[in-house]
């Protein structure tokens, strides 16, 4: 591990990892999240965003809306574009927290990037936010841009939200998007994977012993490994080639490799990547580590080649 890595990790330790065991309300995680992203996050320059409106229904109802933000960096093509769904733990996180990451996504892809404000647990447990996921697909494809050269793409519970849209994609009947690249995703509520006590000491930004507490939070009434749930029991006959990263010292590297499996298992086009050290959802630190840039052109990479025209 380099030197830079180890700081940066050590940093986590005290500023991230250590609020995060001492927190006792979601309102004190949301204003951590959006405190911590404002002080420390970093985007491209030329990074910038623009205030949408989403539906929960057919245009034309009486349907709430919701915000969102299109993002993106250089020169993207108008019509490649990506569904990022950001990271919390189905209880935190926002546009303002994830739209720099969003957008140096779809700099390394070329494409615009929506990210939607998807209702939050313990308010609005899931299946709220893959409700909302849903709704923000149909807002695209009603947008006319091409399904095949739509991404989803998330980080954390935003990655494991990716594998729950595309079951609902799925179920409603509507065209698959081209390909799902995940972040650290959260895909296991059971919380059963092996890693989350073998590397409980090793994580630097996530304390094991909350895991369960949020995973409560965040499914309401729902059994943990409920398919609404748990999008490693999602029901997806055909998933779209996905590829998914994790750090080797995260307590959810497991279900990022149980993902894998999962998919690998239903005849799926998966590919694994397990990066040494980094910290959870490492591509969000961008111009702190340089594995965070790295990352993001193998995803920008990815998404361009199985979105081209």
């Amino acid at each position: 591990m380099s030197i830079r890595l180890a700081l940066f990790n050590l940093g986590l330790r005290f500023s991230v990892k250590r609020p995060l065991s001492r927190i006792e309300t979601p309102e004190e995680m949301r204003a951590l999240f959006e405190r911590q992203a404002e002080k420390m996050l970093r985007g491209p320059e030329d990074a910038h965003r623009l205030a949408e409106r989403i539906p929960r229904g057919p245009e034309g109802s009486d349907a709430r809306w919701f915000d969102a933000a299109w993002c993106s960096a250089g020169r993207p093509d108008r019509h490649r574009a990506v569904l990022y769904l950001h990271g919390g733990a189905f209880i935190a996180g926002s546009v303002g927290t994830h739209w720099r990451l969003a957008a140096a996504l779809g700099k390394a892809a070329q494409a615009r990037v929506l990210v939607p404000e998807y209702r939050l647990a313990p308010e609005f447990p899931l299946p709220a936010a893959t409700e909302d996921a849903l709704a923000a697909y149909r807002f695209m494809l009603d947008r006319g841009l091409d399904p095949n050269r739509i991404a989803l793409a998330g980080d954390s519970a935003g990655g494991g939200l990716c594998f729950l849209l595309a079951a609902r994609i799925e179920r409603a009947g509507l065209p698959r998007p081209a390909a799902i690249v995940a972040f650290s995703p959260w895909t296991d509520l059971t919380c059963s994977g092996d890693s989350i006590e073998r590397n409980a000491r090793r994580d630097p930004m996530l304390p094991a012993g909350r895991v369960l507490e949020a995973s409560a939070m965040a499914r309401g009434a729902l059994a943990a490994d409920d398919p609404e749930v748990s999008a490693l029991r999602a029901e997806i006959a055909v998933a779209p080639p996905s590829l998914i990263f994790a750090g080797s010292d995260e307590i959810l590297v497991d279900d990022a490799r149980a993902m894998a499996r999962a998919l690998a298992a239903k005849g799926g086009d998966v590919r694994l990547e397990i990066w040494p050290r980094v910290p959870h959802g490492w591509p969000i630190f961008q111009g702190w580590i340089p594995q965070a840039e790295a990352t993001l052109a193998v995803a920008g990479d990815y998404i361009a080649r199985l979105t081209a025209a």
